[in-house]
């Protein structure tokens, strides 16, 4: 075996995102694209000779071509160990989890998450380091630096490894460990939850339940915890099985995208529960019977019950969100007496306030929620902590939630996206807003509404001072509404603009209501301070949750 040094040429895409580097598989597939990016992680990385790296994605197309473009160059680079699932296959929450058990020097994951897969699809790779979390933004923007500069890489000459086989093998002079993906994240929900209760609910006979898996990476991981662990009925778990191309969906679990699985549950003989996860397994989303829980409220309502869960029967050090994640998680912290820290999108701002035990749960707007158990979102483990308070509790999804909202208000809540915009016209949007700050302040509009403050988001991280700007645009009002405008860092055609609304209602005989009619002034207003239909020709959104 030969290790080659390659001459290559930068390529000037490769900046990675809030959640790495996503492009659509024919851009992966140009000459030395993805080596260049691989050579540009190792670049910046000092210290990992003779180090393991966890490797695996959510096995969609190019995932196992791209797993042994990376043994290779681990090989010829001077990683002494790869862990890598078997065919290929590992969630990113067992990625983070893998990383933190072994103590090993960090990880790469393959996944667009929630994108479409297959030939024609998405394909995404990143960088997480040794705390199990996503690399942080100091070491993404030297990753990038590094492709933009990048003249070389280093490979390993050598067949490929039989990463189907469970084992060890060399490649080179380093070695390459094929473990199942499924045991040791499962041993460790078995250590969080109460499996024991569990099993009570799912094999007493009155209640039913439907996990989606969407044909992607939680299929395996939810049929062995919640089929052969916990004893759900064969067949509860439903399109379980990973392909390349997640069977021609898209594996976004919302209302849009887990049709199938809305359909069942807002049918006349639906379960008491059904739930979704997303392609690389770290999203979720929670229903009940004929009952849609936003991840909002999904995250406020585990912290409120967070000491029915074994794990944080002590109680939890506090709760972080996204800035555009709604504020009901704020109202569970202060009657906790805990922080409730806001910080931008992405889980890799969470990861220091996790590693410094300011916080135990963390939660996004969009479907993603988790804690200090590993250092990325993680969709099942929102799933058993739901069906751990329903075992405890013996109430219904729909009771829990209306009883949340009669406790501390109801804070309506919607995400409208507005998917491939061209780019120029999004940013001009955003650059329009960014313009006319400064003369919302105090602004009425509709006799409702009063601008209380208006501005760009920009966060400074409380563990280590570093500053995050251009966050996002907030207008606040003084009746506690809000308006939120981003641009999406996941997409890889245009831009999808995301407009996030919320509105607090205390008065328990308003909060029945559907949320996008009791958010309808707020959404038209949205339209006029944005202008989106002036901007991008849009009338409606292409996706609301």
């Amino acid at each position: 075996m030969e290790i080659r040094t390659v001459p290559t040429t930068p390529y000037s895409d490769q900046k990675p995102g809030t959640s790495g580097l996503r492009k659509a598989v024919a851009v992966f597939q140009q000459p030395h694209y993805l080596e260049n990016f691989v050579q540009s992680i190792f670049n910046t990385l000092t210290d990992y000779q003779g180090k393991t790296l966890v490797v695996g994605g959510d096995g969609r197309y190019y995932n196992r071509t791209a797993i042994q473009v990376i043994l290779k160059m681990a090989a010829a680079n001077g990683f002494g160990k790869v862990m890598v699932g078997q065919g290929g296959i590992l969630s990113t929450p067992a990625v983070s989890c893998l990383i933190r058990k072994y103590q090993a020097f960090g990880g790469i994951v393959l996944s667009a998450s929630h994108n479409p897969g297959g030939i024609h699809g998405d394909f995404g790779i990143k960088y997480n380091v040794s705390n199990g979390g996503p690399a942080p933004e100091k070491i993404t923007e030297a990753i990038y630096a590094q492709s933009k500069t990048i003249s070389s890489y280093r490979i390993l000459e050598a067949g490929d490894v039989d990463i189907d086989r469970l084992g060890t093998s060399k490649l080179g002079d380093m070695v390459v460990e094929v473990i199942d993906p499924v045991t040791d994240y499962a041993q460790l929900m078995e250590s969080i939850f109460d499996f024991e209760r569990i099993h009570e609910l799912l094999t007493n006979g009155r209640f039913h339940m439907k996990m989606d898996a969407m044909h992607a990476v939680t299929g395996p991981y939810a049929y062995n915890i919640l089929e052969y662990r916990l004893g759900a009925p064969i067949g509860t778990v439903i399109n379980s099985k990973p392909l390349e191309d997640f069977g021609g969906g898209h594996p976004d679990p919302n209302l849009v995208y887990a049709k199938e699985l809305v359909d069942i549950l807002y049918s006349d003989d639906a379960p008491d529960f059904g739930a979704a996860s997303d392609g690389d397994g770290d999203r979720n989303m929670i229903l009940g019977r004929r009952f849609f829980v936003t991840p909002s409220d999904s995250l406020a309502i585990l912290a409120h019950y967070a000491q029915v869960v074994p794990a944080y029967r002590e109680g939890i050090k506090g709760i972080a969100r996204s800035m555009p994640t709604s504020q009901a998680a704020d109202r569970v912290a202060q009657k906790l007496g805990v922080p409730c820290y806001e910080t931008p999108t992405g889980w890799k701002f969470f990861g220091n306030l996790l590693d410094a035990d300011r916080v135990t749960l963390c939660g996004e707007e969009s479907f993603g929620t988790g804690s200090n158990h590993v250092r990325e979102k993680d969709g099942l483990w929102a799933i058993l902590f739901w069906l751990n308070i329903l075992a405890v509790t013996q109430k219904s999804v729909a009771e829990i939630v209306t009883n949340h909202w009669a406790t501390y208000g109801r804070h309506f809540y919607s995400r409208h996206d507005y998917e491939e915009i061209p780019t120029d016209r999004a940013e001009d949007l955003m650059a329009n807003l960014r313009a006319n700050l400064g003369q919302l302040q105090g602004k009425q509009f509709n006799s409702r509404y009063t601008v209380a403050y208006a501005d760009d988001f920009s966060y400074t991280d409380p563990i280590d001072g570093s500053v995050s700007r251009n966050q996002g645009i907030r207008i606040g009002f003084t009746d506690g509404s809000r308006l939120v405008y981003r641009l999406s860092g996941t997409g890889t055609k245009g831009a999808t603009l995301r407009v996030y609304l919320e509105q607090y209602e205390p008065d328990p005989y308003k909060q029945q209501q559907d949320a996008q009619t009791a958010l309808k002034d707020l959404i038209a207003l949205a339209d006029t301070i944005g202008q989106i239909t002036h901007c991008t020709g849009r009338t409606a959104p292409t996706v609301i949750t």
